[in-house]
C-alpha cells in the first residue's frame, strides 16, 4: 500500500483560492516568526541557567545530570501528544498550549530557584521541555500552507529565527540579576521570571493572531472533513510507525532527524567536558558552544532555498558530507582546540543540511489524515534519542576517548547512507519532490 501526500489529491485551487491561502500562509509565517523568536528566548534558559541552576540545586553530580537531561525528556514526553492535539484541534490550539505549559514550567522553577527545591526543578525543567517540542512543531505549521517548492524554505525560515532565541536566552542572567535588585529573586529566580513571561507573550500571540488555522484550512482544501483522530492502537507511536513503515521517502526522512539529532547531541554535549580535559577555560567552550549554535541555524534560510532548489537527497548527501569532515577532524585532532572549534561549527552545518532537508521531505509526504500526529512522533522520537545519545555519551567519553567518540558517530551514519543511496521508484521519486 502506498502512502501518499495530501496535495496529490487536493482539488485543482480556483484562483481566488489561491490567492487566499497565499494571504493566510503569509500572516501564518508572520505568527510564527514572532512567536518564534519570543518564545525560543524562554526555552533557551534551560539548557544554560537551568544546567547550573541543577548543579546548585541538587549539589550531586548525578541529580543534577539527571536534572540537565529533563527539559529534553520534556520535549520527547510532550511532543506526540501536542502532534496529537494539532490533528485534533488545529495548529492554533497544540501550539498556544504547548508555548502556555513551558511558561508554568518556567513559573515553577522561579521558586525552586529561590529557595533551592528538589522536586519542583523537574517538574519545572521537564514542563520548560514543551517549549522545545513546540519550538519544533512551529517549523511543520510553517509548510501547511506553503507552496511544494517553497516548503523547505519557510520550515528553514522558522529553524532559523530560533537562533535569537538560542542567543539570547542563555544570557538571561544579566537582565534577572537587574530584576533580582529590585524584587529580592535571586538571578536564576528572575531569568525564570523573564522566561515564563516570553513564553506566556509566545501562547498568547499564537491563541489570539493564528487565525484561521493553517493545519484546519489544509485539511479543508485538499477535501479532508476533518483532521484525523489519533488511534490509540498499537501505542502513541502508532502514526509514525505506519508512516516507516508504507511510506519510503517519510522512512529516509524519519531515518535522517533522528540521524542527525544523534551524531549532533553525542558529539556537542561532551566536547565541552573534552575542551576542559584539554585546559580549556570556560569562555572558550562557551565561545565554541555559541558557534557551534550558529552553525546550527545561522545558515538555515541558505539550507531551505538549497533544498527546494536541488531537492532533498542532494541537501542530506551535503549534510552527510560535512557531518563526515566535522568528525574527521574531532578524530584525527582531539587535541588540536582550533580543530575541534571547526568540528563544532561543521557538526552544526551538517546537521542544519540532514535535519532541514528531512523535515521538509517528511512535511511533503506524510498522509494528510497522520500528518499532524506523526509529526509529532517523530519530534518526540528525535529529542528521545538526543536524551539517550547524551546519556551514553558520558560513559563512553570516560572509557575511551574523544576520538573514539568521533568514529561512533560516523559509525551512526552508516545506515542513512544506505538509506539515501538507494534511489526510489520512479512515482515515488515524484512524490517525494526529486528526493
Amino acid at each position: 500500500m502506498e502512502t501518499t501526500s495530501a496535495s496529490a489529491h487536493a482539488p485543482a485551487a480556483s484562483p481566488d483560492r489561491e490567492a487566499r491561502l497565499a494571504r493566510v500562509q503569509r500572516r501564518t509565517m508572520i505568527v510564527l516568526v514572532i512567536s518564534q523568536i519570543v518564545g525560543t528566548v524562554g526555552v533557551g534558559v534551560a539548557p544554560s541557567i537551568g544546567v547550573l541552576l541543577a548543579g546548585e540545586v541538587t549539589q550531586n553530580e548525578a541529580w543534577a545530570g539527571l536534572a540537565r537531561t529533563a527539559s529534553t525528556l520534556g520535549a520527547a514526553l510532550l511532543g506526540m501528544p501536542l502532534g496529537n492535539l494539532a490533528a485534533r484541534r488545529g495548529r492554533r490550539f497544540a501550539l498556544t498550549t504547548g508555548w502556555l505549559v513551558a511558561a508554568v514550567g518556567a513559573a515553577i522553577l522561579i521558586p525552586a530557584a529561590q529557595w533551592d527545591l528538589v522536586v519542583p526543578l523537574f517538574i519545572g525543567l521537564l514542563l520548560i521541555g514543551s517549549g522545545s517540542a513546540v519550538s519544533l512543531q512551529s517549523r511543520f505549521a510553517a509548510t501547511d500552507l506553503a507552496e511544494p517548492r517553497h516548503k523547505a524554505r519557510s520550515l528553514a525560515l522558522i529553524v532559523w529565527v530560533g537562533t535569537i532565541g538560542s542567543v539570547l536566552g542563555p544570557n538571561l542572567g544579566a537582565p534577572g540579576d537587574l530584576i533580582g535588585s529590585v524584587t529580592g529573586l535571586t538571578v536564576y529566580a528572575g531569568a525564570f521570571l523573564i522566561a515564563a513571561v516570553c513564553l506566556a507573550l509566545a501562547g498568547l500571540v499564537v491563541f489570539l493572531v493564528l487565525r484561521p488555522d493553517p493545519l484546519l484550512l489544509l485539511n479543508e482544501t485538499s477535501g479532508a472533513a476533518r483532521a484525523a483522530k489519533p488511534t490509540r492502537k498499537g501505542g502513541r507511536f502508532a502514526p509514525i510507525f505506519a508512516e516507516i513503515r508504507t511510506n519510503r521517502p517519510a522512512r529516509i526522512a524519519v531515518v535522517a532527524i533522528l540521524t542527525a539529532q544523534i551524531v549532533m547531541v553525542s558529539i556537542m554535549t561532551m566536547t565541552p567536558v573534552h575542551m576542559v580535559h584539554q585546559g580549556g577555560t570556560v569562555n572558550l567552550v562557551g565561545i565554541t558552544i555559541s558557534l557551534h549554535v550558529l552553525g546550527m541555524y545561522v545558515l538555515a534560510p541558505v539550507v531551505g532555498w538549497f533544498t527546494d532548489r536541488y531537492g532533498h537527497r542532494f541537501s542530506i548527501w551535503t549534510g552527510i558530507v560535512v557531518f563526515l569532515a566535522s568528525l574527521v577532524f574531532g578524530a584525527v585532532w582531539p587535541d588540536r582546540t582550533g580543530w575541534i572549534i571547526a568540528s563544532l561549527i561543521l557538526l552544526g552545518v551538517g546537521w542544519s543540511f540532514v535535519n532541514v532537508a528531512g523535515s521538509a521531505l517528511f512535511a511533503s509526504t506524510v498522509d494528510a489524515d497522520v500528518r499532524a500526529s506523526s509529526q509529532g512522533g517523530v519530534d518526540a522520537l528525535a529529542n528521545l534519542c538526543g536524551a539517550i545519545a547524551a546519556f551514553l555519551a558520558g560513559p563512553l567519553l570516560a572509557v575511551s576517548s574523544f576520538a573514539t567518540l568521533s568514529i561512533l558517530a560516523m559509525i551512526v551514519l552508516i545506515p542513512l547512507v544506505l538509506f539515501v543511496i538507494r534511489r526510489l521508484p520512479a512515482h515515488q521519486e515524484e512524490k517525494a519532490g526529486s528526493l
